[in-house]
């Protein structure tokens, strides 16, 4: 429900809470033996203190409890409160009294009360709506401080998202220049086709991401295409290998998370002269995605600067603050080999 939506129903809450105490007490005496003074007594006995009891309620959640309680300013706040209170009473009962004399005829009227019984009496009940009111007020003023909260939260959360994504852009646009440059001389004519597919993956980078999700076949096409254009940097030795199935397009995802396992991989998983083997697999499992990279395990040294950057540990912020509760991603080294297993949640 938005805000505007939200003042609108507010003013008829207050509206039917008032219809239904001003008009309850008489439907409930219509059916009881009450003689022909039912309307003067409900006047006396419960809409005159309700009109008290709203300029109270009112007074105090419209202007003192925002200017004064909230304010600090609490015993000026109390004193102003007793003030009109026993103004109210006083009035009260003086304004019951002469309406009764007019209205109801003395032998029609039981024994009354001695009158401090009903002072006490009226006092405690005006309590009632000034703590109505602070509660009402102090409430609305932790859901409307809430909600600040939580929109400030949502920018904050937001604002970290996209730190996070421009980070990881210049990082996979490194990568693939350090492809580009290794055929510019051995294969020129790849290179230029490479520079051709970089300029498709850039584009995706750059405006199909910019959505909250993107349809989960266009990362599949993404990362093939990353991974097409980096089998080129290298030889025989290097066996890549991929499956990623063919899925719905209603199924989406937040884009450019696989993609940061698949660029780890090739960061840390390609020996400079012996045989490797880099394997990424996707499969959809009813309500999950599951997405599986292995490698073999070869931790750049300090002085690489390739293998200081944002990867696992961006991840990893990045699923803490798309997928709360809805994620796992987990990785190990077995046998020199590394492992990284990503889970969602749809």
């Amino acid at each position: 429900m938005d805000l505007t939506r939200k003042k609108n129903i507010y003013p008829l809450l207050h509206v039917l809470a008032w219809l239904i105490l001003i008009s309850m007490p008489y439907l409930l005496t219509q059916g009881q033996n009450q003689g022909e003074y039912v309307v003067p007594k409900t006047l006396i006995h419960i809409w005159v203190p309700l009109f008290f009891y709203a300029f109270i309620f009112y007074s105090n959640y419209i202007y003192f409890i925002d200017r004064l309680l909230f304010d600090r300013r609490t015993v000026l706040f109390f004193v102003i409160n007793a003030i009109i209170i026993a103004v109210f009473v006083w009035a009260n009962h003086e304004l019951k009294r002469y309406l009764t004399d007019i209205l109801i005829p003395s032998d029609n009227l039981p024994n009354r009360p001695p009158r401090k019984i009903f002072l006490y009496l009226d006092f405690f009940a005006s309590l009632v709506p000034l703590a109505f009111a602070i509660a009402l007020k102090t409430t609305e003023r932790w859901v409307k401080t809430e909600a600040e909260r939580k929109e400030a939260k949502n920018v904050k959360l937001q604002s970290e998202i996209q730190h996070l994504k421009y980070q990881l852009q210049p990082h996979f646009f490194f990568n693939a220049l350090n492809t580009i440059y290794s055929l510019v001389d051995i294969h020129p004519e790849s290179a230029k086709n490479t520079i051709h597919s970089l300029g498709k993956l850039m584009r995706y980078l750059l405006y199909d991401t910019e959505t909250e999700k993107v349809p989960l076949q266009k990362e599949i096409d993404f990362m093939t295409q990353y991974i097409e254009l980096m089998k080129l940097r290298f030889s025989d030795k290097i066996t890549i290998s991929y499956s990623f199935p063919k899925v719905s397009e209603n199924i989406s995802v937040v884009p450019l998370l696989f993609i940061t396992l698949v660029e780890n991989a090739f960061k840390h998983g390609i020996p400079a002269s012996k045989k490797a083997s880099l394997s990424f697999k996707l499969e959809v499992m009813d309500t999950f995605l599951v997405f599986t990279a292995v490698n073999p395990n070869l931790p750049k040294n300090n002085s690489d600067k390739s293998g200081s950057g944002i990867g696992l540990e961006n991840l990893g912020k990045r699923l803490q603050l798309l997928y709360p509760n809805r994620h796992s991603f987990t990785y190990k080294v077995k046998d020199e080999t590394f492992t990284a297993v990503l889970t969602l949640e749809m």
